[in-house]
């Protein structure tokens, strides 16, 4: 993956039939679920006393409900046994499900179809801790981004597939719609199929204790959550993703019919809308992070999923237009506000829940990621819970309609969001990160490989503008904690970048001897934990462009500490304007998507380190590129 495409995946076995799986499970989910849904819209089936509105979020509730109980339970099985077999066993699970659905159907029992929404919501509680479990035993560090992509972007196709051939399937005309019954049972066994060619993935904890008492169970899963601050941050930023958009997908049939007037035709080509965007911005993510977790993206889709949510509000008409035809709709010059709202709600989704996820897994613990995964499922089904009685209070008592319900949820999205990057600020600070190495320079990168993915190590590079150790940081796959002149790091602005980067202010002894000792302990520190260090050799910003004499400070620190140094040379940021090449009153805007250069060049044992070698390699990497 390194040198190609996240596509590059469906050519590998130990991808594209889990790929299979997942996608053909999410297919006949969706097909039952739309053609239940169509069926309960479009011809006011009564369950409960409820109206149509209340049962298309009753059933969503139906549906996820195993996720709130079992979820703990099929974790700790997810962990603890071999995860093919088990998902061959699910597959057969489902197929029994489907049957039951038939069933459903030919006796014309809204209860009884309830019931399988139910079984089909355990089944997916129970693949749920497998299907992320098992992408980090299958994938490479490399390829999890992309991979995760992947899956999320099929998934979303698939749902898009069964949201168009549910409603249409559940149309036909028949004594009963023994279509949908046939393609949920032909899917199933297709997914069945898939998952015979699913390579063995062995148990990450054969030894567990398997505890029966869900409630327990669920406590402790969601401990493990909190072992890591991280994990915990982005678990809830996932379950809110899921609060958000479910409030948003599921009222679209409604939406269709009661607010624009549509039929089922219309009601597929908005999901579709929703479910493009959601895929394209899943995809998109991996050349965006450059095949890394990029935590940046997720305040980028926080702001696109707001914005675009209240103009969704504003697009929406007073009154429908009874009647109106999806090619009408389409083709309607008033409605392109609510098509470009739905698709881009979808693209800004892809861009905050592929990173979170991918984030989540790569920093779980491999015994009992599983179970973290299961307990994110628990808190996705409590938030989707909410999330349908909001809508049925909402839609219900308070008297409101589906466009107020778009507001609220925007409304709510800005706050949530607000609160979790005041509380985690990396995630803005890496947004900032990633708005300048994509707006203000493409940067090329050699030798990346050339960074250990693990284990303590310094980056020591050369010192070309005050935006270096951003560049840097924004490239190289692990966080890097870096020491600079504390002019530099307390710049207005910048610093809320560098403090929240967990940077190290430094002065020379005769400027602040206490800053220059403290930043000694902390550089100690960040080795000791194993860590990446990086460091500026120069001491301070090149003023003519030229590498200036590396301080022995280096040697110090590896005297004390035996690391492996790796050399970097930052080129053709000269004459930024972020440089000092001119004064500052005469420095011009460096023209857009400028390209600069990263060189990487090979770790030097701690043996071998000097001030003196280190200036030769970064010197060498830079040569005669400024």
């Amino acid at each position: 993956m390194s040198g190609g495409s996240q596509f590059d995946l469906f050519a590998k076995r130990r991808f594209m039939p889990f790929f299979m799986t997942q996608a053909l499970g999410a297919f006949n989910d969706n097909i039952f679920k739309n053609a239940l849904a169509a069926m309960l819209v479009f011809e006011g089936s009564k369950l409960f006393g409820f109206n149509t509105d209340q049962l298309v979020n009753f059933s969503a509730m139906v549906f996820i409900l195993p996720f709130f109980l079992f979820s703990a339970l099929f974790g700790q099985l997810a962990d603890k046994y071999e995860k093919s077999m088990q998902i061959r066993r699910v597959k057969l699970f489902e197929v029994v499900i489907m049957l039951l659905a038939t069933l459903g159907f030919w006796i014309g029992s809204v209860s009884l179809l309830m019931f399988v929404l139910f079984l089909l919501g355990l089944q997916s509680t129970i693949f749920g801790p497998i299907k992320y479990g098992i992408l980090p035993q299958i994938l490479k560090r490399e390829e999890l981004v992309g991979g995760n992509a992947l899956i999320e972007m099929g998934t979303f196709v698939a749902i898009l597939g069964g949201t168009i051939a549910g409603p249409q399937l559940a149309g036909v005309e028949v004594s009963w719609p023994y279509w949908v019954s046939a393609g949920c049972l032909a899917t199933a066994a297709a997914g069945y199929a898939a998952s015979l060619r699913i390579p063995r993935a062995d148990p990450v904890a054969p030894d567990l204790k398997i505890n029966w008492n869900i409630f327990s169970e669920t406590v402790h899963n969601l401990k493990f959550i909190n072992e890591n601050a991280t994990v915990l941050n982005s678990v809830l930023g996932i379950s809110w993703f899921w609060f958000f958009g479910a409030t948003f997908l599921v009222q679209i049939p409604s939406y269709t019919q009661n607010v624009l007037g549509g039929d089922k035709d219309l009601m597929s080509s908005l999901l579709a809308l929703f479910i493009i965007g959601i895929s394209a911005g899943s995809l998109l993510c991996e050349k965006l992070s450059g095949k890394q977790v990029e935590i940046g993206l997720v305040p980028f889709g926080a702001i696109g999923l707001t914005l675009f949510g209240l103009d969704l509000y504003f697009a929406s008409p007073d009154a429908p237009t009874v009647g109106i035809t999806a090619l009408e709709f389409l083709s309607g010059g008033d409605n392109w506000r609510i098509i470009i709202d739905l698709l881009m709600i979808g693209v800004f989704g892809g861009f905050y829940i592929v990173p979170l996820y991918a984030l989540v897994q790569s920093r779980s613990a491999p015994d009992h990621r599983s179970r973290v995964i299961a307990g994110l499922n628990i808190l996705n089904a409590l938030f989707m819970v909410v999330a349908a009685v909001m809508a049925m209070l909402i839609l219900g008592p308070a008297g409101l309609g589906i466009p107020d319900l778009f507001l609220i949820s925007a409304i709510l999205n800005a706050v949530v969001a607000t609160y979790i990057f005041t509380l985690v600020p990396e995630f803005l600070m890496r947004f900032l990160v990633w708005m300048l190495i994509h707006t203000i320079y493409r940067v090329k990168v050699t030798g990346l490989d050339n960074i250990p993915e693990e284990g303590p190590v310094i980056v020591a590079s050369n010192h070309v503008s005050f935006v270096d150790p951003l560049i840097l940081g924004g490239m190289i796959r692990r966080p890097v904690n870096f020491v600079m002149y504390y002019k530099i790091y307390r710049l207005p602005l910048l610093n809320f970048i560098f403090r929240t980067g967990k940077a190290i202010p430094i002065a020379g002894r005769s400027e602040d001897p206490e800053i220059l000792e403290n930043a000694y302990k902390r550089m100690h520190g960040v080795l000791a934990a194993g860590d990446v260090l990086g460091i500026f050799p120069e001491g301070r910003i090149t003023q003519d462009g030229e590498i200036s004499n590396f301080k022995p400070g280096i040697d110090k620190v590896i005297a004390e500490q035996p690391v492996p140094v790796v050399p970097v040379a930052l080129c053709n940021l000269w004459g930024s304007l972020f440089s000092r090449r001119d004064p500052l009153h005469k420095r011009r805007p460096y023209k857009l998507w400028s390209v600069i250069e990263l060189r990487i060049g090979e770790a030097i044992p701690p043996e071998q380190v000097s001030a003196e070698r280190l200036q030769q390699e970064v010197e060498r990497l830079r040569g005669d590129d400024h």
